[in-house]
């Protein structure tokens, strides 16, 4: 079932998004060479704390997994797609990262994703993040009053076809409000003009994950939690949470 959200819900969803932002930027300043990814997982639960607010990664189990997710961030590090779990891996120069972050916050959710390089930057790892970042500034702006879900999965699509980028295919965008994943599904592919029909109110995670070696295929790790590229090429992760207005796309995990 798809909620519409009035004013008052945004405006307490962007309290939630914004305690969001605040935490991955957090992350990103304390994210150097030497730095256990545990240790920016514990930067991110003092931002929460701090506000008030949950978080609703922490001790979350949906059916795929073997066991509670152990942090308030996932850290995705190189071949990592999603989902990697904030462990005592030493990040290490080159190294790319990918943040994945929620909060929650009187009753709502806000959910958001960074992706950058640790140390020196690979000019490879520039380029994925850039089109990652094209694809979800392509699906926001598709975003729009009278659009459809499937614009914003074209305009995600069509960023990754043109960088030669694979992308998992059944992960992917989702509705978000008093909980973090709700309806509807918002697929990176799809065709223009199908699928649910955007209207004011509704709020949406939008979170292209493109892999550079150009394949959708992934493995699981061990850990039943962390998605890694099939070839050992790097994935780039960033996401926004959204809502529809009248008045056009409004970012709600933003500073």
């Amino acid at each position: 079932m798809v909620e519409f959200k009035s004013d008052a819900s945004l405006a307490a969803m962007r309290e939630a998004g914004r305690v969001v932002a605040q935490a991955l930027a957090a992350v990103r300043k304390e994210a150097a060479v030497g730095v256990r990814l545990r240790e920016l997982d514990e930067v991110a639960h003092e931002v929460l704390r701090a506000a008030g607010a949950g978080s609703p990664f922490l001790g979350y189990r949906p059916s795929f997994a073997p066991v509670p997710f152990p942090g308030v961030i996932c850290t995705s590090v190189n071949d990592a797609i999603v989902h990697g779990v904030p462990g005592d891996y030493r990040l290490r120069d080159g190294d790319l990262l990918g943040v994945d972050c929620g909060a929650e916050l009187d009753g709502w959710t806000g959910d958001a994703a960074v992706t950058f390089s640790v140390g020196t930057p690979r000019p490879a790892d520039l380029e994925l993040v850039a089109a990652t970042q094209r694809a979800l500034d392509a699906g926001i702006a598709a975003a729009t009053v009278g659009n459809r879900i499937g614009d914003i999965s074209h305009a995600v699509g069509s960023v990754a076809r043109a960088a030669a980028c694979g992308m998992p295919a059944d992960f992917g965008g989702h509705g978000i409000g008093r909980r973090m994943h709700e309806d509807p599904h918002v697929p990176n592919r799809g065709r223009p003009g199908r699928g649910f029909p955007l209207r004011p109110g509704l709020a949406l995670a939008i979170e292209p994950m493109f892999l550079s070696g150009g394949s959708d295929a992934y493995r699981v790790a061990p850990d039943g939690w962390t998605m890694h590229t099939v070839d050992g090429t790097r994935a780039a992760h960033i996401e926004h949470t959204v809502a529809i207005t009248e008045e056009g796309p409004r970012i709600l995990t933003a500073l």
